[in-house]
């Protein structure tokens, strides 16, 4: 003990070494603080990084499926290929449009899947089944606007296509309208002369006198003839038509009954369908078995050898006349229309048979616009022929029984003389 107390120096120095100690102690564990704190810091920092990159990715993946959506709810075909012309993905209506799936679409040349349904860009209306499109290319561009790729768009026009058609036939009546009439009135004046003096001519020659006979085939051919005339004006004058309930069954049963005559001449399979949800038809009765009964016969002629007809009655969507409606089908499986004749099935006198008037169809379309309805005609080649007939309700009129809304209108029907003219009509084979 009195050697270590005797030595200051050694004193000094290890006091010394042990305030050295301390502060360097102190020094650190004032580092050890500022880099906990640091530490926590950062920690706070990259907990709210990895929040704001989960709000982005959930964002951007909610983007995503959103685009997913708009794309797919198109009603417009969309297929988008890369730089070198390959699709790389497409849409639900381009699939339906093309008659492939996304998986088939993939990995194919834009060209030469347009080429297998005969198809190429351009912006004239172009045939696909049913439908009817034109087809667009527009280029896809990067941020820094270089060229990655191109967008095919496919854009369904049938009905603008068949509006134009729609208007371009009326421009065409219209033109050949009051002729028509005028010649029809100045025919049918003398014909009446002729059918009453062929008239007298029967009843003053003996039963057994040849002249009799001829005389009978004079009325037969001047009573064709006018029953001809009274079509064409039926077609050219404004249709105004007392429109009432009128049971959907009884309707179709006693238009079949009229168009039995054609029925029974080849072996037809026949069946009709009435949905339950429409019990009766808001129509002129006696003009809608008019278009039932040309409608069946036509659709028996163009089954020479037989096959189906199928009568059928539905509810149609709200929105295809913009109120209620029903859908009148006649659906065959018979020759099809040859596509260049589709533009042409409404024009009076159009036939392609030897022997008819042409005025069938147009006299259906007539009617049906008379009724603020509308006729599609639906065809393929050696397939058969669908064809529709949308009728709309009284605005506001939701129950379609045969006993409700019942007033003046079918007073006036039960007035009026109901007659339904059979017309020797051209089949749309």
């Amino acid at each position: 003990m009195t050697g270590v107390t005797a030595n200051p120096e050694e004193r000094a120095l290890l006091e010394a070494a042990f305030r050295s100690f301390d502060e360097a102690a102190h020094t650190l564990q004032q580092s050890y603080g500022a880099l906990t704190a640091r530490v926590e810091e950062m920690d706070a920092e990259l907990s709210q990084s990895n929040e704001a990159l989960r709000r982005q990715l959930a964002d951007n993946e909610a983007m995503r499926v959103r685009l997913d959506g708009i794309l797919e709810s198109l009603s417009t075909g969309v297929v988008v290929a890369d730089e070198s012309g390959i699709i790389t993905r497409s849409n639900r209506a381009a699939e339906h449009l093309l008659g492939l799936s996304d998986g088939e679409l993939r990995n194919r040349c834009v060209p030469d899947v347009l080429a297998r349904r005969g198809l190429t860009v351009s912006d004239r209306p172009q045939r696909i089944g049913q439908s009817v499109v034109s087809i667009s290319q527009v280029p896809l561009r990067n941020d820094s606007g270089e060229h990655s790729g191109s967008l095919v768009l496919l854009q369904d026009i049938t009905r603008i296509y068949q509006l134009e058609e729609q208007l371009q036939r009326k421009d065409r009546l219209a033109a050949m309208g009051e002729l028509i009439g005028r010649i029809a009135h100045e025919i049918r004046n003398p014909l009446g002369s002729v059918e009453l003096f062929a008239s007298l001519l029967q009843r003053d020659l003996d039963e057994h006198q040849p002249m009799r006979r001829y005389a009978q085939q004079i009325s037969q051919a001047v009573q064709l003839m006018d029953g001809l005339l009274a079509n064409l004006l039926l077609y050219m004058r404004p249709v105004h038509l007392a429109r009432a309930w009128h049971n959907a069954e009884s309707l179709l049963t006693e238009s079949m009954e009229l168009a039995a005559h054609a029925i029974r001449k080849t072996s037809v399979e026949v069946r009709i369908d009435i949905s339950p949800e429409v019990p009766s038809i808001w129509c002129h009765d006696g003009q809608v078995k008019q278009v039932i009964v040309n409608l069946v016969v036509n659709a028996v002629q163009a089954m020479p050898n037989g096959g189906k007809l199928g009568i059928s009655l539905s509810p149609e969507p709200f929105q295809t006349l913009g109120t209620s409606a029903v859908r009148l089908t006649v659906r065959d499986s018979g020759v099809g229309i040859d596509p260049a004749h589709r533009s042409r099935l409404f024009d009076p006198f159009f036939t392609t048979k030897d022997e008819g008037t042409g005025l069938g169809l147009a006299i259906v379309h007539s009617i049906v616009e008379a009724h603020h309805g509308r006729i599609d005609i639906e065809s393929a080649v050696g397939q058969g022929t669908v064809c529709s007939i949308i009728l709309p309700s009284p605005p506001g009129a939701e129950d379609g029984s045969p006993g409700s809304g019942r007033g003046r209108e079918e007073r006036d029907v039960k007035a009026a003389a109901r007659e339904v003219v059979l017309m020797e009509e051209s089949s749309y084979d």
